[in-house]
């Protein structure tokens, strides 16, 4: 990924507003899910005249331009991230909340051979898992 989530919109001839700027350098800056509340949060920390029913307007229109992913992990929380981004996964910890990225050659190895045995060339795909911690161990260990 070379283009900023800014370049992308001006390339799908959206108009970048001041506010839109903050809102899409937040989301760049982000390395995690934030959903519309923790954006709002970040980007009234640079522009606190950016209200809530900006964040949402924001978001959806990027959605619906391809440059943002909506993700839904079950806790009733939409989350995004930069469409554009590297291939990932996400483990989901259900006690926590937390989102852990992670690519695995293994599965994404598994994942084309069970398309191609059923005759299918994948296209693209989407995995989650959700879990527990075990016990006192880290995610090291």
């Amino acid at each position: 990924m070379t283009d900023t989530i800014i370049a992308r919109c001006e390339a799908n001839g959206l108009r970048m507003t001041g506010q839109r700027r903050t809102i899409a350098r937040v989301l760049e800056t982000s390395d995690d899910h934030p959903d519309v509340e923790e954006l709002h949060a970040r980007a009234t920390a640079v522009d606190p005249g950016i209200s809530i029913a900006t964040v949402y307007r924001t978001v959806k229109l990027f959605e619906e331009t391809g440059i943002l992913d909506k993700l839904e992990f079950g806790d009733g929380r939409a989350r995004y991230e930069d469409a554009e981004r590297e291939h990932h996964d996400h483990l989901i910890d259900m006690q926590s909340g937390e989102v852990i990225e992670f690519c695995d050659p293994d599965i994404e190895a598994l994942q084309e051979r069970i398309a191609e045995k059923l005759g299918y060339r994948l296209k693209g795909h989407r995995l989650e898992l959700y879990g527990v911690p075990l016990g006192k161990r880290s995610r090291e260990s």
